[in-house]
């Protein structure tokens, strides 16, 4: 009995002097490093003030939040809002259309955005090669507001150059903007226009670590292009790939309102009302802020669980994780 007491106590006291090692090591190499972790406090001063500072107004979703009154004083409502939600025509709406146009959106785009990074890899002529790269980069740094503009000019009912072009080869004008089955083709499509280049450069940086000794040693054993895309390029990059498709199903329920909201009219609500559009035009609009708070808690507590689901499927499965 002794003697394992004795064994605990050693145990214990060996694990405080593992941590106090541990402590010194740390403290040694920050202020060995002092440079480099200067240079870190503007970014959490960025997401302390920006993005956990404004989670103190959370509590207003459980709130009938007056500005008045402020938070702690405003009347305390329960989970009311989120029955309200729950209970009305616009839950399944929005819910609806921000799962389909999310997913729709994935499974178009992220598949297409990896061959895109093979087959710009795979370029031979490298002045090409930095054209097709600038030629798809540079829309993702157009404005938004334009981007919808152009595609207001482009498929106008008679002045666009879609509509024109479909008049010519003897079809009827079609009103896109207006017709709610054209919503989603439109936001995917100008989606991939704008994004395919910008969102391949980080699979293009995971195939340039690829060992080039590798790709030689399959050529001259006879492996083809595709077989040495298929057996290395597409292997050495799936942990990024895997990464990616984490963050991406991670915010599934998350897409932004500025694009949806331009492309928004009456006509074409049944499909374009999202939930970022449907809080912001109950929030602000409406000014009922308790209960678009408490829509958008909602909705963030679906991502993060999604989020941590993936994560632990993809650690379970392929053993490459977030954390």
């Amino acid at each position: 009995m002794k003697t394992n007491i004795d064994n605990a106590v050693k145990a214990r006291t060996g694990s405080i002097q593992g941590l106090k090692t541990d402590r010194s090591k740390l403290l040694r190499t920050i202020l060995e490093n002092w440079q480099v972790y200067l240079m870190l406090i503007p970014v959490l001063a960025y997401y302390i003030i920006f993005h956990y500072g404004p989670m103190y107004g959370l509590q207003i979703a459980f709130k009938d939040y007056n500005p008045v009154l402020g938070f702690w004083s405003s009347p305390w409502r329960g989970f009311d809002h989120f029955k309200r939600f729950f209970s009305s025509y616009n839950a399944t709406r929005t819910i609806g259309n921000t799962i389909t146009l999310s997913l729709l959106s994935l499974v178009i785009s992220f598949p297409l955005t990896i061959i895109h990074a093979l087959m710009l890899h795979e370029l031979r002529s490298q002045k090409f090669k930095r054209m097709v790269q600038t030629i798809t980069y540079a829309p993702h740094f157009i404005s938004v507001v334009v981007v919808i503009s152009m595609m207001v000019l482009f498929t106008h009912p008679e002045r666009g150059v879609i509509n024109f072009a479909i008049n010519a080869l003897g079809g009827e004008t079609i009103r896109f903007m207006e017709k709610p089955e054209w919503f989603r083709p439109l936001y995917i499509i100008s989606g991939l226009w704008q994004e395919l280049g910008y969102g391949a450069i980080i699979y293009i940086a995971a195939l340039s670590g690829i060992d080039q000794e590798l790709l030689e040693a399959a050529s001259i054993d006879g492996a083809g292009r595709l077989r040495r895309i298929w057996h290395i390029n597409i292997p050495g990059i799936l942990p990024t790939v895997i990464t990616m498709l984490i963050l991406r199903v991670g915010g599934i329920m998350t897409i932004g309102h500025e694009k949806v909201f331009l492309m928004q009219n009456p006509l074409n609500l049944e499909k374009s009302e999202i939930i970022s559009t449907y809080t912001y035009r109950v929030g602000i609009i409406n000014n009922q802020m308790s209960f678009a708070s408490a829509v958008t808690l909602f909705n963030s507590v679906i991502n993060f669980l999604l989020l941590v689901s993936v994560n632990k499927l993809s650690k379970h499965v392929s053993e490459t994780s977030l954390w």
